[in-house]
């Protein structure tokens, strides 16, 4: 059974655009990427949109659909009543490129930002053992696709140009967790997170849990662990005292 629903999606460029509405036929079992693509064949075949999967496996195809950044190949058309409008914007972190396609650099920079994993150098790669409770740990956070809808929801880069220079974003303070969770990473990441990658500034909303795809629950594995391991090695006298201690000797 079809029908017909009522777009409202965003043309324009970096210079300024606005909504357009549209009115695009819907069958039964389709998604909200289904239906730009039908757009773009009968009507905007200028529109510009990134996707590559389908399959809610590329984390390409980010926008944001009645305000809530989602999928648009995992955000199925009967979600919506029949009749209601439906608004695609880009994501509004990232500045636009065009129509909805945003540039996401800023996410690239900050990976390459984090140092790699850094294992002890007297430890051959043939040697690394580790036990199965630190693989699970670690294991959920690389289920992440890097759509990036944590970095777009995140209201400390979203709502603040200024603070991306300083604030990694949880999708990267979540790499630095699961590095620093790891029993065969060296390097001091507690120290990093909080003065080079700005996990102070996070404060645990979980909106960044909440438009995860892939379910991964960033906040409560992830940012608040490592949270809590920075005011370990930074508040607690004990762990400050012997951190002093082991630095004279």
């Amino acid at each position: 059974m079809s029908y017909d629903a009522h777009l409202r999606v965003w043309r324009g460029d970096a210079e300024g655009g606005e909504l357009v509405d549209f009115t695009v036929e819907v069958n039964e079992g389709e998604v909200v990427l289904d239906i730009i693509h039908r757009l773009q064949a009968t009507q905007a075949p200028d529109l510009a949109v990134r996707w590559n999967c389908k399959a809610g496996k590329c984390g390409s195809c980010s926008a944001e659909v009645n305000g809530r950044p989602r999928l648009m190949c995992m955000t199925r058309m009967n979600t919506f009543a029949a009749g209601e409008p439906i608004s695609i914007t880009p994501m509004r972190a990232f500045p636009v490129i065009r129509d909805l396609v945003t540039d996401v650099s800023f996410n690239y920079t900050k990976a390459r930002a984090v140092p790699a994993f850094s294992p002890p150098p007297d430890l051959a790669p043939g040697e690394y053992r580790m036990s199965q409770v630190d693989v699970e740990r670690s294991q959920e956070f690389r289920k992440c696709i890097e759509c990036f809808l944590c970095q777009d929801t995140c209201h400390v880069v979203r709502d603040h140009e200024e603070n991306k220079p300083a604030f990694a974003g949880p999708r990267f303070l979540m790499r630095i967790a699961e590095l620093d969770m790891h029993p065969l990473d060296a390097l001091d990441r507690k120290r990093q997170a909080q003065d080079d990658f700005g996990l102070g500034m996070c404060n645990i909303t979980k909106c960044c849990t909440e438009v995860c795809p892939e379910h991964i629950k960033i906040t409560d594995n992830a940012l608040i662990p490592m949270k809590e391991r920075v005011v370990d090695r930074k508040y607690d006298p004990l762990v400050w005292l012997g951190s002093k201690i082991l630095r004279r000797s």
